[in-house]
């Protein structure tokens, strides 16, 4: 008996290993979304365009707080608006300019021939973060005076985002010079405030909704190629299919006040302490079965070592360890849950006064497989057994807003995208991913549900420190690659299927 038994587990076991083997084998063979074949971009300068982002980044166009810029300092966008004319005569002569009323929101129509193509829309945005007071000595190139140095341009705004911004006029001028005659009309729409924000290209979005405009795509920044990935080591291009929503919670718990010299065991402080710990103790739960996680880690998993691919593979019998491994680390809890960040706590006004009500804020990132009615369930939840909790949406800061829709990857918008990622690379894979933070691309959801947000540029992860700080930077090299993958991608939607 004992015999058969181990017989019997044998056989489990070898029908276990032969299905994870097999799912090992197969998984990752064929890449995500199709794949197209590129035209010929005109020729386009790195050199030149490394020399007119070096021009923009000194229009010094900083936003603080929703609303900027303030009457009276709109001055710096002026004169950058001006700067494009004069720097861009072919791309301002073959497309309509005009201003988002009410804005400082830039928005370019480049009529196409064929009004039955749908057209596409490619955006990117004119303000810069702030630099950090008594930083800007630790640059090595000054944050608004766009030094080049050592192959790199320098400056507030290289990578986020009028690196992007400069690229495609430098694509729309070389497109123009060229002679080329767009068939599928051409939108470019540079938001103003979108570190802030983001009116003015909601503002865009509107207007262009009232117009009836229903794009093919729409394209902004978020993602571009990485080399090396974290997750494979090896060269690799995100292309953002959706973004994380926000929102911010008010955790309150109230006490019995009174003197600190003889404190309840059971105060509002702790009460709160309380809270706050269990909320970083319970995380909200990971899914790895829907996209864009699961094809993100399928379209890497050929550049995978053996034993990570396996256990991708076969989540049925993974998953566990992989939620552990990648909770471990910020970017890739983040990318597989909403996260949960404690960030504002409130009490007491006097060290030796107990709290009556201590209040804290916790910013949550919302994945798209959640809702905000998920989280505030969740939070309800997990601080049930605490006395004295209440639970309220944050009034002030950010306005809270939901996962955006994810965007399809077998459609033609995707292909272009994923082959230009390929070509600007040398062969590296493309894979869809979950922009963590919030772009304009948001608000274009609206009207189309194809939305990607990608740049086809090569940065190292270190080369990515630099958003929103010390020594941003974007290689001269970058220029060239950013310009001719956005003419190859207006040429290739262009041509059709």
């Amino acid at each position: 008996m004992i015999r058969n038994i181990v017989i019997g587990l044998g056989a489990i076991i070898g029908i276990i290993v032969a299905v994870v083997l097999f799912r090992t084998a197969s998984y990752g063979a064929e890449p995500v979304g199709g794949r197209v074949e590129l035209p010929q971009a005109p020729a386009i300068s790195s050199e030149r365009g490394a020399q007119n982002l070096s021009a923009a980044i000194r229009f010094r166009t900083i936003t603080v707080a929703p609303g900027d810029p303030r009457p009276g300092q709109e001055e710096p966008w002026i004169q950058l608006h001006q700067w494009l004319e004069e720097t861009y005569p072919a791309a301002h002569a073959a497309m309509q300019k005009e201003l988002v009323p009410g804005t400082l929101t830039l928005l370019y129509t480049w009529a196409g021939s064929d009004p039955t193509l749908k057209p596409i829309l490619l955006m990117a945005h004119q303000d810069v973060v702030p630099v950090n007071i008594g930083t800007e000595g630790d640059w090595t190139g000054a944050p608004f005076d766009g030094d080049i140095v050592d192959g790199y341009i320098y400056g507030r705004g290289t990578i986020d985002d009028k690196g992007s911004l400069v690229a495609l006029m430098e694509a729309a001028e070389a497109l123009a010079a060229s002679g080329f005659e767009p068939r599928r009309t051409v939108y470019l729409m540079f938001g103003h405030d979108e570190e802030v924000s983001g009116s003015g290209a909601e503002a865009g979005i509107a207007l262009l909704k009232s117009r009836g405009v229903e794009p093919e795509m729409a394209l902004d920044e978020g993602f571009m190629i990485v080399d090396p990935s974290p997750l494979t080591g090896k060269p690799m291009g995100f292309i953002g299919i959706a973004e994380k929503g926000y929102l911010t919670l008010e955790i309150i718990a109230t006490g019995e006040g009174g003197h600190s010299s003889t404190p309840p065991r059971d105060s509002a402080a702790v009460r709160l302490a309380r809270a706050v710990v269990a909320l970083d103790d319970n995380q909200m739960k990971a899914d790895f079965s829907k996209p864009p996680v699961s094809d993100l880690f399928r379209s890497a998993a050929n550049d995978m070592p053996f034993m990570q691919k396996m256990a991708f593979a076969n989540l049925w019998l993974f998953e566990g360890m992989i939620d552990q491994q990648m909770s471990g680390i910020a970017a890739g809890n983040a990318m597989i849950r909403t996260t949960t960040a404690p960030t504002m706590l409130a009490g007491s006004a006097k060290e030796n006064v107990l709290a009556q009500r201590a209040s804290a804020m916790v910013n949550f990132r919302i994945h798209p497989n959640n809702t905000e009615e998920d989280i505030i369930e969740h939070v309800r939840t997990v601080t049930a057994g605490i006395e004295g909790i209440e639970i309220k949406v944050g009034q002030q800061g950010i306005r809270g807003e939901g996962a955006s829709p994810v965007s399809p990857t077998d459609n033609l918008a995707y292909a272009v995208l994923a082959s230009v990622a390929e070509a600007t690379s040398g062969g590296a894979p493309a894979a869809p991913g979950l922009v963590l933070g919030a772009t304009d691309a948001r608000y274009a959801s609206a009207i189309t549900p194809n939305v990607y947000r990608f740049a086809p540029a090569i940065m190292s992860p270190d080369d990515l420190t630099g958003f929103h700080g010390t020594n941003e930077r974007l290689a001269v090299e970058n220029m060239g690659r950013l310009a001719t993958g956005y003419a190859q991608i207006i040429l290739a939607m262009d041509a059709g299927e």
